[in-house]
């Protein structure tokens, strides 16, 4: 997702000195059910104290850089995949180590290293401050340990620390249900991924902050066939949940594998798409993605204060219908994209982009706030301890409107319905094209045949300015966003909404 990249101001010092290591001492800990507090993990479990994050520090502002920063993290993440009747996969992986960034200017170097010995440390640091050939102008203050100021996670019951045996019966439940839902099923996958990550940063303005942050998320995909005629439907559910999350109404395993079904099996009876320039409403259910898309990528700093976003020199005009209003909140609990704080330590919040149509803000880390003269607004986020942190989306969403989804529909005498996605691009110049899995057509106010093999193209702004309608309901997409060669949980929430106009692709 998104084309964006910091390539031609980067100056990566990178250390080389690997990425994974397996700690059997705290993995026993995870699974003996011991969850030790996010801020004692790596002075209790691993030796490294707030006095040796300071040393690591001094080094890395050693040859004259204004701003270092420390960033720990331990990770622990498994995998189960059920397919042809049998439990196919079952993975585990466990992560350690700390990257290390150094700011001088507008000027990035960065280290990292798996080993948290503080020689080790030492030598990344010096890596990343070699961006920096002056004396060391800068001294790294005292640390000062913060709590982050909001809890947005369950952690009771994290499906990291769930028996195996445990996870397995999810997913063989949500297998069996899918298999067995219709005859017409002829293949059907099922999985579950979780992951418990730990992490403290440490900077060298006295900043010392962890937070202890659960993901986990269920997939299943169902392959139905008749006459000939085969096609496939998805569902998934997760977030920042625990084990309650699969037994609740909605989103158990067995709701998941009909889901799945249900759409593969509207599909057997799809017609091709009609192509051309038509109405079009997009579903509540995962039109998210269009907003993260063709929206809020392009709303991200790194493409404006660099001029290769549509929207770098827009901020304070008008640039959608006046019904729009979009956000990115990273504190709703338990969502996917969420954070208490967020990969450099900045507390999260609601930031608001678009008011009313007008373009008020973007999305902001600690690097592009400096070069825009604004105030970081807690969006810089990396993969790992090997990446650094780039403005990245949380959830983001487009605000309800007033009209209710059955007189949207009812507004449109003949025109496209769009329900599920199989994905999308967004380009820089704001043009965008996304693949519908399933649609339907509209005629006379009311939902008809299912439709299949259709695409969505358009440019953002064009799009946002075309919003007729926005209905009073509201779903979120959960989605694994890629920018810059880094993956990141995030949700993308929208209500059913009427496009004036927009040209969708079909089969002849």
């Amino acid at each position: 997702m998104g084309q964006i990249h910091r390539r031609d101001f980067i100056k990566v010092a990178g250390a080389g000195l690997g990425a994974v290591a397996v700690s059997s001492f705290f993995h026993d800990r995870i699974w003996a059910g011991v969850e030790p507090p996010p801020g004692s993990v790596f002075e209790d479990r691993f030796g490294v104290t707030p006095n040796d994050m300071r040393k690591v520090l001094a080094a890395a502002l050693s040859k004259g850089g204004d701003f270092a920063e420390l960033f720990f993290e331990y990770r622990l993440a498994n995998a189960v995949t059920m397919e042809d009747d049998i439990i196919k996969e079952s993975a585990e992986e466990v992560g350690l180590g700390v990257g290390i960034r150094v700011l001088n200017g507008m000027q990035t170097g960065f280290g990292y290293t798996s080993d948290l010995s503080l020689p080790k440390m030492k030598d990344a640091a010096l890596a990343a401050a070699a961006i920096a050939n002056s004396g060391g102008k800068f001294e790294a203050r005292t640390l000062e340990a913060v709590k982050p100021g909001r809890q947005v996670y369950t952690m009771a019951e994290p499906v990291a620390q769930a028996p195996l045996s445990d996870k397995i019966a999810l997913v063989k439940e949500a297998y069996l249900a899918a298999l067995t839902a219709d005859k017409r099923i002829t293949k059907v996958s099922s999985g579950l991924t979780d992951e418990l990550q730990y992490i403290t940063i440490a900077n060298s303005e006295g900043l010392l902050v962890s937070d202890a942050r659960p993901q986990t998320r269920m997939r299943v995909r169902a392959t139905a066939e008749e006459k000939g005629v085969r096609n496939t439907g998805s569902a998934n559910a997760g977030g920042r949940v625990g084990m309650d999350f699969y037994r609740a109404e909605g989103t158990g395993p067995k709701d998941l594998g009909k889901k799945a079904v249900r759409e593969a099996v509207a599909l057997l009876s799809a017609v091709n798409a009609l192509a051309g320039d038509q109405p079009v409403v997009l579903g509540k259910d995962e039109s998210g993605v269009m907003i993260h898309e063709a929206v809020g990528h392009p709303l991200e700093a790194d493409g404006n204060w660099k001029k290769t976003s549509i929207m770098w020199d827009k901020l304070g005009q008008m640039v959608a219908s006046p019904l729009v209003t979009i956000t990115d909140d990273a504190t709703i609990p338990g969502y996917r994209g969420s954070l208490n704080v967020d990969d450099e330590g900045t507390p999260t919040g609601t930031a608001l982009l678009i008011e009313k149509g007008r373009l008020v803000g973007y999305l902001h880390d600690r690097l592009s706030a400096r070069i825009m003269k604004l105030p970081a607004n807690g969006h810089g986020r990396r993969e790992g301890f090997t990446n650094m942190p780039i403005p990245r989306m949380n959830n983001t969403i487009l605000a309800k409107g007033e009209a209710a989804p059955e007189d949207i529909l009812q507004s449109v005498k003949k025109g496209f319905y769009a329900q599920t996605y199989q994905g999308g691009q967004v380009q820089g110049t704001g043009k965008f094209t996304f693949s519908v899995n399933l649609g339907f057509l509209i005629e006379d106010g009311k939902l008809t045949r299912p439709v299949k093999n259709a695409t969505l193209i358009g440019t953002n702004v064009q799009i946002l300015k075309e919003v007729e309608m926005i209905g009073n309901d509201m779903a979120f997409f959960l989605g694994t966003c890629g920018k810059g060669g880094q993956w990141q949980p995030v949700t993308a929430g929208t209500p059913t909404l009427k496009i004036r106009q927009m040209t969708v692709g079909g089969r002849a």
